[in-house]
């Protein structure tokens, strides 16, 4: 069983940095390279850009929260939410509204 774990590619794994721009602010951020594979068919679904769908996550979640204390996790848990299919709603109604 957790061969299906451990088994994996460890390019899955390895840690990938992109320098983006949120909201006029050049930064950088860190994840595995399974995350960005995510973040690019999420961007994707919403017609846009992965630096672009970053971005307004990042809006969104000031806009909501104030101050976010750890974005690279509010992006892996966002993936999480898209593969556990909570957002699929929500991201149908923002494609046609687009």
């Amino acid at each position: 069983m957790c061969q299906v774990f451990a088994g994996q590619d460890p390019a899955s794994y390895s840690y990938q940095t992109r320098s983006i721009r949120l909201n006029g602010q050049s930064t950088s951020i860190r994840l595995e390279a399974t995350f960005w594979g995510l973040l690019e068919k999420i961007a994707k679904s919403q017609g846009l850009s992965v630096p672009k769908f970053v971005s307004t996550v990042h809006k969104e979640a000031l806009l909501l929260h104030g101050e976010v204390s750890n974005f690279t996790s509010l992006l892996r848990c966002a993936c999480i939410v898209y593969l556990q299919g909570g957002a699929g709603d929500d991201l149908a109604e923002a494609a046609q509204a687009s």
